[in-house]
């Protein structure tokens, strides 16, 4: 058995062995010039022929190029006629974390216990993860890695996808704290001989208590004597003065109503709803409350026998309409999160226009995140993080990667994925 398990595990390692993360790309020198793309700026804004500056990694100007005399410098770059846009963002994923999902030794995504605060999961993030470079070739540069299990799962942090370790992957480490919503409903435990079925969750209640006491406790923490550490309760300052989000997970309608009074009467002042499968139907609260939401995957049949069948992909344009800041998420998965352009593709078939799709997944999830003074649109004084496509980078098939940068560095957008299409495309062209 000794020997087997030993097999096992060189086998493994031989297998993560065998392909490497690309290098991360070097430190931008010199300018850089754009010239003659389709500019998407993030905003809504289109710009037909653009000229954008890059320089020290940030964008020093996007202009119209028939409107500007500006002189090109550095290295130029042709795009003529290929769109522009800003890095894509992908919120609530495990990128980091996971790597294979029925290797547990490849898993570090949750703690033991409740209450973790404390717990960050930027610590565990592996920049080394052939799933992070998998992003690339698909517009996705930057993404929200988030802890999972418990009530309080921990602190998530918004990380650049081409980095050599946490430290440098980190954009912003500790942008907020992700709370899992108790549920007013619970199924039986068929294990225990309990009906399989959903019955009303006595414990809601008290369940909620147990939060608010919790934030009463951690407040009085900060007030009194603080000399005997409490790694918990210190934890939560930033969610209470207002300088860090409160990311609350939760679906249904009466406990989305639940947290928008939760909010008000514990005095926080950023809370996100995240996943929130049914806030569409409390719309005009969620606005009023001014709380934005990360949805779950657009790309996730419905959840209930009565509901339309088409409903993840429109509730996005019921929120929008009613005001809300709406970004699209990825309901903790890792791998799928290089398809969040096409979940922004998909909204446009049922009301929302291309610009706005956009924004759900570059300005509004820079905004939410905490980061839209550096991400997020195409603007001067902003990270050079964009990406140009030959085609319209919300649809499979116009999806094509022609150049990505990350703080003005040209990134490699070689990943296991398209070393492998490259491979068997020469196979089939020989036999032809």
């Amino acid at each position: 058995m000794k020997t087997i398990k030993k097999l096992y595990i060189l086998l493994l390692f031989a297998a993560f062995s065998l392909h490497a993360q690309q290098t991360p790309a070097p430190k931008q020198s010199g300018d850089i010039t754009l010239t003659g793309g389709i500019a998407h700026i993030g905003n809504g804004e289109v710009i037909q022929n653009s000229l954008i500056f890059i320089t020290d990694g940030k964008i020093i100007g996007v202009y119209d190029a028939t409107m500007t005399k500006r002189p090109l410098k550095g290295e130029i770059i042709k795009i003529d006629g290929q769109h522009v846009y800003p890095g894509f963002i992908a919120p609530d994923t495990t990128l980091g974390l996971v790597e294979i999902s029925a290797v547990r030794a490849t898993e570090d995504q949750d703690e033991i216990g409740e209450y973790n605060p404390h717990i960050e999961a930027i610590i565990a993030y592996n920049a080394e993860s052939k799933v992070v470079e998998s992003m690339r070739p698909n517009g996705v540069l930057i993404a929200q890695s988030v802890p999972q299990g418990g009530t309080i799962s921990g602190e998530s942090s918004v990380v650049q996808l081409d980095a050599w370790n946490w430290e440098d992957a980190a954009v912003k480490r500790g942008d907020g704290i992700h709370l899992n919503w108790p549920n007013s409903f619970r199924r039986g435990r068929w294990w225990l001989g309990e009906d399989a079925g959903y019955s009303p969750n006595k414990d809601y209640a008290s369940d909620i208590t147990d939060l608010k006491d919790f934030i009463v406790q951690s407040r009085a923490y900060e007030s009194g004597d603080s000399s005997i550490k409490n790694l918990p309760f210190a934890a939560m300052q930033d969610v209470l003065d207002g300088t860090q989000n409160l990311y609350i997970h939760v679906d249904s309608e009466k406990e989305i109503l639940d947290v928008l009074k939760f909010k008000k009467e514990m005095n926080l002042e950023k809370v996100v709803l995240v996943g929130a499968y049914r806030a569409y139907k409390v719309a005009d609260q969620i606005a009023k409350a001014d709380v934005p939401v990360i949805l779950a995957r657009v790309h996730s049949l419905p959840e209930a026998e009565d509901d339309d069948y088409d409903i993840s992909f429109k509730m996005v344009k019921t929120l929008v309409d009613a005001g809300v800041t709406v970004a699209l998420g990825n309901s903790g998965e890792y791998w799928q999160s290089r398809n969040i352009p096409f979940y922004a593709g998909q909204t446009t078939a049922h009301g929302l226009s291309f610009e706005d799709a956009l924004q759900l997944i570059t300005k509004n999830a820079a905004t939410i995140l905490g980061v839209g003074d550096k991400l997020g649109t195409l603007e001067a004084g902003k990270d050079a993080t964009l990406f140009i496509s030959t085609g319209n980078a919300l649809e499979m098939m116009g999806n094509n990667i022609t150049h990505a940068f990350i703080n003005g560095r040209s990134i490699s957008l070689e990943s296991h994925q398209t070393e492998l299409w490259k491979r068997y495309m020469e196979k089939y062209e020989r036999t032809e």
